[in-house]
């Protein structure tokens, strides 16, 4: 089974998607903030096969920070060069979205579409 790192601050859209992914047969872990998704990550490494990590949530520190994604990107990368991770933003950070792939995301994803992220993560695993 496939498994999903799903980190995102924000209840409703987690939950949302959560469902989603389960739905579609994904396993998903969530997390709301870098650190708790940095220490899920830690603990199930092994059965990770992509992350899926909001770009605005708390950081390490645990208060809200802009690009706080980018940081979590950096440090599962380090512990997992080969992780796909896909970047959630809003609708006009598209700009933000491609540094994500400049910074080693695999892809972004606007939030909104659920199905169109379960798509997205399926052509990722399967390339």
């Amino acid at each position: 089974m496939t498994t999903v790192l799903l980190v995102d601050d924000e209840k409703l859209i987690q939950r949302s998607l959560e469902k989603t992914l389960l739905r579609a047969g994904f396993e998903v872990l969530t997390a709301p903030d870098c650190k708790t998704g940095s220490d899920l990550f830690s603990q199930n490494a092994g059965a990770v096969d992509i992350a899926v990590l909001d770009l605005n949530m708390p950081g390490f520190d645990g208060t809200p920070k802009n690009d706080a994604g980018f940081d979590l990107l950096m440090e599962l990368k380090k512990k997992k060069a080969g992780l796909p991770v896909v970047i959630l933003t809003a609708y006009d950070e598209v700009n933000k979205a491609k540094d994500a792939v400049s910074k080693g995301a695999t892809a972004f994803f606007v939030k909104g579409r659920e199905q169109g992220l379960v798509e997205l993560i399926q052509k990722i695993l399967d390339s």
